[in-house]
Formats: structure tokens, C-alpha cells, sequence
């Protein structure tokens, strides 16, 4: 079986991802309307109903132990840590990883998407460190540009997470890749964008734009080609426009989360 029909409370998928090919999705966080500390323009999941900053848990082990082992044989290429919420804000993301990783035999990876808002916190970087390939946001150079873009919570700093980002790429061994999401807003600042990215010496970028339905319109390819011209110094560098889709029937993430069981 390669797609599951019938996606439960914790666990969807697989759905189909330009990064991650066939990404069976682990919702660590499963609130009714999106939990997060940032309320990002562009954001398919639409506004943040629950704005957050502090961790806490969501969901039991027990609860996961017994979804994951549902599904353990499902054919996938990642498991992913992401859904309606921001993965770091589940105080056992931890627990969830070697959970997950224990169940599967780490027969599939385990990939988390941040928005890398937690990322100052040296407990939140020990617990994504136990994950095979982390991809953390990074979308804009400046306070202003960030403030305008993804929206956080008052408290938050883009030079206390960059900070964070810096920190975690020097102590965690696995695969480390920065996506940036272009939107109109910060499309003339792909220069000073990978000025920074070089600074933090990721593995991979992951050029975006919004192709989901949400309220911004995307970049073109040629802008986005355009764009990727000032990352060319930068190893790996991929934009949403060249990946590969995956061999799997299309779903829309936000679709797919409103049709799990609820809690």
C-alpha cells in the first residue's frame, strides 16, 4: 500500500513533497487551527489561531506508539515531523524521534520542517539533533523584512534565531537545509539572503515560493531562476520549480489535515 486513505488524529500521508519525495507526516502538535509562533503571509494553513512560543505536549507517546505502529509498513521515503503547528513547540519531539526511528527499525529517515523559531533554545536544538535531515526556515536578512514576512510573536528575534541556526549547525552531524520562502516582499533581497545562508554553511537551499492555494501570489520560474543566480557560490541549491515530484497521488496538506479525526 502506498498511500494511506484514511489519515488518523497524529499521522497523514503520505503526501507528496518537493523536497522530501513521499513524506508519511507525523502532527506532533494535531490542534484544531494552526499552533504556531509565527503567523507567516504565506502560510497554505491560512492565520495562526493558536500563537505559541511555549513548549508543551500535545500528544502522548502512548497515543504515537500506537498510530505509528499502524502504519509502520507503509511505503514512504521520510518520515517528517510537521503538520498543522510548529514541530519544536511539543515539548517530547525528542521522544517522538527515537519513538518513531525505534518503530520503523530506521528503515525511513526522519525529517523535521522548522520555521528554526525555537532554535536559540540549546533543548530544542539537542532534541532536532536526533533527526536524520532538519529543514529550517530562514526567510528574510533584516528585523524589518522578518516582522513583515513571517509575523511572529512579539518576543521573538530574527538575530537571536540566527544565532540559534549558527549554533545548531555547528554541533549537529546530520543534514542540515535552509528554506527560504520568496514572496514579492523579499525578492529583491536575494543578495543579502545569500550573504547570510553562506554564513551558516547549510547542506542544502531550498529556493521556495508559495505554489499551495494561500493568499500570495508566487514567483515566476524565471524569478525564481533569477533568483537562485545569487546563491550560485552555495554547494547545493535547489529551487521548488526544478525538484523532481514525487510518484505520488497529488494532495493539498491543508485538505488532508482537516480530514483527520479530531482529538
Amino acid at each position: 500500500m502506498s498511500v494511506i486513505k484514511k489519515v488518523s488524529s497524529i499521522i497523514y500521508g503520505p503526501v507528496p513533497s518537493w523536497r522530501l519525495g513521499r513524506s508519511l507526516g507525523i502532527d506532533l502538535v494535531s490542534t484544531e487551527g494552526k499552533t504556531c509562533s509565527f503567523d507567516c503571509i504565506y502560510c497554505q494553513l491560512g492565520r495562526t489561531i493558536h500563537p505559541l512560543t511555549e513548549r508543551r505536549e500535545f500528544v502522548t507517546m502512548t497515543q504515537l506508539a500506537e498510530e505509528l505502529e499502524t502504519v509502520k509498513n507503509i511505503a514512504a521515503d521520510y518520515i517528517t515531523f510537521s503538520g498543522v503547528a510548529e514541530p519544536t513547540l511539543a515539548s517530547n519531539l525528542g521522544q517522538a524521534i527515537q519513538l518513531a526511528k525505534s518503530i520503523f527499525h530506521s528503515r525511513l529517515p526522519v525529517a523535521i520542517l522548522t520555521n528554526s523559531s525555537l532554535m536559540p533554545s540549546k533543548d530544542v536544538r539537542r532534541e532536532l539533533s536526533l533527526a536524520d535531515i532538519v529543514v529550517a526556515k530562514l526567510d528574510a536578512p533584516n528585523e524589518e523584512l522578518f516582522q513583515s514576512i513571517n509575523r511572529p510573536v512579539k518576543k521573538l528575534r530574527l538575530d537571536e534565531i540566527v544565532s540559534g541556526i549558527r549554533c545548531f549547525r555547528s554541533e549537529y552531524q546530520g543534514k542540515l537545509a535552509l528554506q527560504i520562502m520568496f514572496v514579492e516582499t523579499n525578492r529583491d533581497y536575494a543578495h543579502e539572503m545569500a550573504r547570510l545562508v553562506a554564513e551558516l554553511s547549510p547542506d542544502e537551499v531550498q529556493i521556495n515560493t508559495p505554489l499551495r492555494p494561500c493568499a500570495i501570489k508566487p514567483l515566476t520560474p524565471e524569478e525564481l531562476a533569477a533568483i537562485k543566480q545569487e546563491f550560485s557560490s552555495l554547494k547545493k541549491v535547489t529551487t521548488v520549480y526544478e525538484a523532481k515530484k514525487p510518484d505520488v497521488t497529488p494532495l493539498n496538506l491543508r485538505e488532508t489535515l482537516q480530514r483527520r479525526p479530531k482529538l
